[in-house]
């Protein structure tokens, strides 16, 4: 069976079954109908697609690792406005650079993920507060050494994405 069929046929037999999945677990129709056309996307464009004997289990490990991804761009964009809320409105960015900052930084979070949270966080210490290495140790409490460990973990990171 071609890939493209097992994929078809997948979404005719689950789509409303996985839409009804993320309806309970959001509370939201519209929501759970978005993520479960990412969820099918990414099957849709995975390098292969595997013989399933249980569809439903697959699709909900593809379906909860949208969803997580779904409600950390939902924190992430809420700390982002509860930022914004705090700045002077004279200094505060436009609807145009907001949104461009907000993508950033998701696209930012994305390249970091996997990384500890001590690297990520000195890296944005680094990279959005403009720390020194010394001010970033005293920060996190660690030494300068591990702080350029930690900074260049996170470069090549970054690095290796592009």
């Amino acid at each position: 069976m071609r890939p493209s069929t097992t994929v078809e046929v997948l979404y005719h037999d689950h789509h409303n079954w996985l839409t009804g999945w993320l309806r309970r677990k959001l509370g939201c129709p519209d929501s759970a109908a978005d993520l479960a056309q990412d969820t099918f996307i990414k099957v849709l464009t995975a390098p292969q697609t595997p013989t399933l004997i249980e569809p439903r289990a697959f699709l909900t490990t593809i379906a909860k690792r949208v969803l997580f991804n779904h409600f950390r761009r939902r924190d992430l964009e809420r700390a982002y406005l509860d930022a914004l809320a705090q700045m002077p409105e004279c200094v505060a960015p436009s609807e145009e650079d907001r949104a461009i900052i907000l993508q950033t930084l998701i696209e930012l979070d994305q390249l970091l993920d996997g990384l500890p949270t001590v690297v990520k966080r000195a890296f944005l210490l680094a990279q959005l507060d403009g720390l020194t290495y010394a001010q970033i140790g005293a920060e996190l409490k660690i030494s300068i050494a591990t702080v350029k460990r930690h900074l260049n973990k996170a470069a090549l990171r970054c690095y290796f994405a592009l």
